[in-house]
């Protein structure tokens, strides 16, 4: 089921002081861009907004704009407040059903890696994917299972399977996960053993140690 906003009509040509007052009467001021229905200054509701990009932000959304129905469209941009980080303003952007649209949709790590039962360390590198398919093919997310990785193990953007339908347009080579190996303390102690002993040669104005074969 698609999300749903409710927009009010604004003007274009607001001042700073109204549009503030506007965001303190919990309304975002948003754009909405479309060739059938040009630009369109509006404001949504803020809350209902929050709560959107808390979630599918990425997805198909259903836009109740006066004068010109409900109209299916994306986010396109959000400009938040640096430190608040609250919606400060957004835009839409309308999308015909029948063409394909790029999107990027979440990963959600699924399963429990034996690699990291071993002590290996998870390590995250794609939290999102790019795809390119028709808006109601568009997934919400993408469950990744995880429960065939052993440690050292990698698992690629090309080998994640996709809905029918769906074509992948990040690189299929880029990780989007590993299970690291993680270093042992001996091999700490040693390093750091090596390092003081160095350390110690250099202050005494000893040559370094020889390398042996």
């Amino acid at each position: 089921m698609q999300a749903s906003l409710k927009a009010e009509l604004r003007s274009m040509e607001a001042t700073k002081s109204e549009l503030k007052a506007m965001r303190a009467g919990g309304r975002v001021p948003a754009v909405v861009y479309g060739k059938s229905i040009g630009s369109v200054p509006i404001s949504v509701d803020e809350k209902q907004m929050s709560a959107l990009l808390r979630g599918h932000h990425n997805g198909v959304l259903t836009l109740e704009v006066p004068g010109q129905g409900s109209q299916p469209v994306m986010v396109g941009g959000v400009d938040r407040h640096k430190l608040s980080r609250d919606v400060l303003h957004v835009d839409f952007h309308q999308i015909n059903m029948s063409e394909p649209v790029l999107a990027k949709v979440p990963i959600d790590l699924e399963g429990d890696s034996p690699g990291v039962r071993e002590g290996g360390v998870l390590t995250a590198l794609l939290h999102e994917i790019e795809v390119r398919c028709l808006p109601d093919k568009l997934p919400a997310d993408l469950k990744v299972d995880i429960s065939a990785l052993g440690t050292g193990d990698s698992l690629l953007a090309g080998d994640l399977s996709l809905p029918e339908g769906v074509e992948l347009k990040t690189d299929p080579h880029a990780v989007i996960v590993t299970i690291l190996i993680p270093q042992k303390a001996g091999d700490d102690r040693q390093d750091d053993e090596e390092e003081t002993a160095g350390e110690g040669r250099a202050e005494a104005g000893l040559p370094e140690a020889a390398e042996t074969t």
